[in-house]
């Protein structure tokens, strides 16, 4: 029976995804001078001030109120007239140093095992499906690609009565046999100056914006709900307070697949539900990409100071060529999910979060992170005694 699935995603100048950048322009500029730190860094940004919070344990000095300032900037808030000002707006710091409890089971050499620990408990998911080249859900890689357009739009085609903020969603009608076919349905709301009309601003969005991005799968029964309210000039942090890690859902797969709970951005690699969220899409992008399923969820769990994950779990949902326990246990020896193994092979001490904190971190091919290559291929398919012209039959 054909069925509808819904996901949405949101601009870089979204309140909580300006607290996003800023968490983790925060953790780059710490790994750009001191790899081996450690970064717990949350932000809120409401009407005329930024608040930026947390644990930060480092050798380096981290000009946060600056950093703050050009991250607001270079989103797009330099002007009071958009109701929020990267000169004008007020930042606090309130940051204290990292719990030494944590750290007894985090680092290498205070760990009773002698190896480094994960950063605290935790669940992870990763998930990888044959609907997109990048191997993500359809309608969260369209939502993606409606929400970048209009930024690209606000800053390079001339249509400057643009603002910052702005958010898209995207239905996806899926065939009887699970295949997208067709978008239902296309929700965008763009934050706007005050003198143009609604009318055009629906013109304008349709033809530079959605055609672009959707033409494939639009037809004549797509409905479209552009600026539904028919007014967004309040917009930014003063027309909703921003926090860092508000955007869980949007970050990953759009709720096509379930998630851990816990957010990324603000954390350096050491805490897993980053690390392991990474790695976990790492191994699941490998299963599809070899042709071992269509569709693969990966669940990893951990105990804090505990270097190996306490359990691995894959659901192929019917689609593998493999038993999922036999994928199991062939990942396992394929893949070192402890958390030096994770942050070693994917290149995690590597200052690169900010360009992630907004549009997704996974699929992000276009930026050549390591958890989106798949080099692991013939070896994962090795371990399952399978040779990959066989799985591709």
């Amino acid at each position: 029976m054909s069925h509808f699935f819904t996901s949405e995603s949101v601009t870089e100048g979204h309140p909580d995804k300006v607290c996003d950048q800023i968490s983790d322009a925060i953790l780059d500029d710490a790994l750009s001078k001191d790899p081996q730190s450690h970064v717990a860094c949350e932000c809120l940004a409401t009407t005329g001030m930024v608040l930026v919070a947390g644990e930060i344990h480092t050798k380096t000095y981290i000009p946060m109120a600056e950093i703050a300032r050009n991250t607001i900037r270079d989103i797009g808030y330099n002007d009071a007239v958009y109701g929020f000002d990267y000169k004008a707006c007020a930042v606090l710091v309130t940051v204290g140093e990292q719990s030494a409890d944590i750290a007894l089971g985090v680092d290498e050499a205070t760990n009773m095992t002698k190896e480094q620990g994960a950063g605290d408990q935790g669940l992870m998911f990763g998930f990888a499906c044959d609907e997109t080249p990048e191997l993500m859900p359809l309608p969260i890689s369209l939502a993606h690609g409606l929400t970048k357009k209009l930024s690209d739009v606000r800053k390079r085609n001339g249509l400057n009565y643009l603002r910052p903020d702005g958010k898209s969603q995207v239905t996806v009608q899926y065939s009887d046999d699970g295949k997208p076919e067709r978008i239902e349905c296309v929700v965008l709301s763009t934050q706007h100056a005050d003198t143009v009309s609604h009318e055009q601003i629906c013109r304008d969005i349709k033809k530079h914006v959605i055609e672009p991005v959707c033409g494939e799968y639009l037809d004549a029964k797509t409905k479209y709900h552009i600026n539904p309210t028919g007014r967004f000039v309040i917009g930014g942090p003063p027309g909703d307070c921003g926090l860092t890690g508000r955007k869980i859902i949007v970050d990953t797969y759009g709720g096509y697949s379930r998630h851990g709970g816990g957010a990324f951005s603000g954390k350096d690699p050491s805490k897993v539900d980053r690390s392991a969220a990474y790695a976990a899409r790492w191994v699941a992008k490998h299963v599809v990409k070899a042709g071992l399923a269509s569709k693969c969820e990966i669940q990893v769990a951990y105990a804090i100071g505990v270097a190996a994950p306490v359990s691995v779990h894959v659901e192929t949902f019917g689609s593998g060529k493999v038993d999922d326990r036999q994928l199991e246990k062939a990942i396992q020896s394929v893949f070192d999910l402890r958390p030096a193994a994770i942050i070693r092979d994917l290149n995690l001490l590597k200052p690169q979060y900010q360009q992630l904190a907004a549009y997704g971190h996974m699929g992000r091919e276009d930026l050549g992170v390591k958890w989106e290559d798949c080099d692991r291929m013939e070896a994962l398919l090795k371990a399952v005694s399978l040779k990959r012209e066989a799985v591709l039959v």
